[in-house]
C-alpha cells in the first residue's frame, strides 16, 4: 500500500504515516516493514528475511552440536578414568 500511495502521489512524504493511520499500526513499525520488503526484493542492501531465518537455524544447530560435543567429551573423560588401570575402583 505504501508503494501504491508513493506512486500515486509522486513522492514519499507522509505516505507511511498516512497508510499507518489507515491500517491502525505504528508508523515506525510500518516503516520497518517497508524497509524489510525493500531488502527482500533486492531494492535495498541488507540481510533478507530468508537469510535471517537460515542464520538463526544454523546458530541453533551450532549450539546443539556444541552441547552434544561437551557431553561426549565429559563421557569420554569419565570412561577413560574408569578404564585407567592406575586408579583403584
Amino acid at each position: 500500500m505504501v508503494r501504491e500511495v508513493r506512486a500515486e502521489s509522486g513522492g514519499a512524504r507522509g505516505a507511511i504515516a498516512r497508510v499507518a493511520g489507515q491500517l491502525g499500526v505504528n508508523p515506525e513499525t510500518l516503516r520497518n516493514w517497508v524497509n524489510q520488503a525493500g531488502v527482500d526484493s533486492g531494492e535495498r542492501p541488507g540481510t533478507t528475511t530468508e537469510d535471517r531465518k537460515r542464520i538463526a537455524e544454523l546458530e541453533r544447530e551450532n549450539r546443539e552440536l556444541r552441547r552434544a560435543n561437551d557431553i561426549l567429551k565429559a563421557a569420554s573423560a569419565y570412561f577413560a578414568r574408569e578404564l585407567d588401570p592406575r586408579y583403584p575402583r
